[in-house]
């Protein structure tokens, strides 16, 4: 697994100081499960992500895997991502073929650890967002993903900081950053290994 070094290359620099893992733990983080979901759509591979409603949070208006936090019917952080998955998005949480877990990753601003899954939804059904939560679904081509010109930079003004450059993929205008980048870049290099 790439692990730390995929999520190193996409890091906000402010982020490099809660590599200690004992001083995570010491932070009592909440836990959460997200699902990066693989779909086929015009003859290609597309992967889903969501738009977060805007809202007063450190995520606010983001692009996201599905997903949330754990909740206490979760047996396990993978139901944790399946159900949050089912919920936001409308996928069936039995459609849902789980290929791999990725590497957990610490979100400092909302104190998360959070759970990553690689799935595959092979038997499309139309997907259906949470009104509540989901601003939009964003279908993205694969090749987006892989393609090394939407690696970009840019100064970002969040809700923690004012005027922070971070390092973050452009896909057509839609801009993902943080700890979903990181996720993303740890996907795209294991597919890098494969291809």
């Amino acid at each position: 697994m790439p692990g730390s070094k995929a999520h190193f290359l996409m890091e906000p620099p402010e982020r490099r100081k809660y590599q200690d893992l004992r001083k995570i733990e010491e932070r009592n983080p909440r836990r959460a499960g997200v699902m990066a979901l693989f779909y086929p759509k015009a003859d290609e591979t597309h992967l889903l992500f969501i738009l977060r409603k805007s809202y007063k949070g450190v995520h606010s208006n983001q692009i996201a895997f599905p997903g949330g936090k754990e909740e206490k019917v979760d047996n396990s952080m993978l139901e944790t991502a399946l159900r949050e998955t089912e919920e936001e998005v409308g996928v069936p949480v039995h459609k849902v073929e789980v290929v791999k877990e990725l590497s957990k990753l610490y979100i400092p601003p909302s104190n998360f650890w959070v759970q990553p899954y690689l799935g595959l939804y092979t038997e499309i059904e139309p997907f259906q967002k949470q009104e509540s939560e989901v601003e939009d679904i964003l279908e993205i081509p694969m090749r987006y993903v892989l393609n090394e010109d939407n690696l970009t930079s840019l100064k970002l003004n969040t809700s923690y900081a004012q005027g922070v450059e971070v390092p973050a993929f452009n896909f057509e205008g839609r801009v993902v950053w943080g700890a979903t980048a990181m996720m993303l870049n740890e996907i795209k290099l294991l597919l890098k290994q494969v291809l």
